[in-house]
């Protein structure tokens, strides 16, 4: 793995920083976006980094408002915050056509941010897509009380599966994400889409990719489902089968620019 120089920072205009890395490049460029509570330092975007640096493609990687080392209080941070910050980088940090990998709520911000975008986004993969989280996987699951907590403006620290930190919730989140929901109407994408779910996911049940995918208007869908696989899918065999899956996807993009090229 290779040493990551220092992030640089994009300046927002209320005052806050996203702290992003930046690695140039040629060909179709790849943006990872992270999951909820996580940064652009985890196992997957790492070993995105060391295969943009072995294939020499642009490649950048951003935290989020309240997450890693941007700016921001954690318990402020909204979907479309989020969603915000992703379209900046894509706005002012990247040229030309783009891959967006999105690994679990950073998918939903990929399905966001290319709606948004689509003459920039030109391809997502998508690992365990957690569309519509704050609502379905949250809110619908809380107990009679931290929905009252968080109503009366509380704050709920919700424990995390993976380590001794907590993550921030609050009404604001839960109500914001409302009004990003993207499960309920079809989904105008027409760009390829490839998805990688594992059917052991205790946190994102498998059959919502498959939800995902109806939704989607374009036809250029595929999902794999990893039998045993879990959330993360940080693994090596998991982290082999994301870097082939990004790779034929950026070789299938640019072979589509040269054939409209000509």
């Amino acid at each position: 793995m290779t040493d990551s120089p220092d992030p640089e920072f994009l300046p927002q205009e209320d005052g806050e920083r996203i702290a992003y890395l930046d690695r140039p490049g040629e060909g179709v460029g790849v943006v990872w976006l992270g999951g909820f509570n996580s940064d652009m330092f985890g196992t997957k975007a790492e070993a995105l980094q060391d295969w943009a640096d072995e294939d020499n493609r642009p490649f950048v990687r951003f935290d989020y408002f309240g997450h890693g080392l941007s700016s921001g209080d954690p318990a402020r941070g909204t979907i479309s915050r989020w969603t915000e910050d992703a379209l900046a980088i894509l706005d002012e940090v990247t040229e030309g056509p783009q891959l967006l990998v999105g690994s679990s709520m950073g998918a939903w911000i990929a399905l966001l941010a290319a709606r948004e975008r689509p003459e920039k986004v030109h391809g997502l993969v998508l690992v365990a897509p957690a569309a519509d989280f704050t609502e379905d996987l949250m809110w619908a699951h809380f107990p009679p009380e931290i929905r009252e907590s968080l109503e009366a403006g509380g704050v709920w620290e919700r424990p995390s599966a993976y380590g001794p930190e907590t993550h921030a919730v609050t009404m604001e989140l839960i109500a914001d994400g409302r009004e990003n929901l993207i499960l309920r109407a079809p989904i105008v994408l027409d760009c390829p889409v490839r998805i990688l779910h594992g059917m052991r996911d205790p946190d994102v049940p498998w059959d919502r990719s498959l939800k995902l995918a109806e939704q989607i208007t374009g036809d250029d869908i595929t999902l794999t489902f990893v039998k045993d696989g879990d959330h993360r899918l940080s693994d090596d065999q998991n982290i082999a089968r994301l870097i082939d899956m990004v790779e034929s996807l950026v070789w299938e993009l640019e072979e589509a620019e040269d054939t409209d090229s000509d």
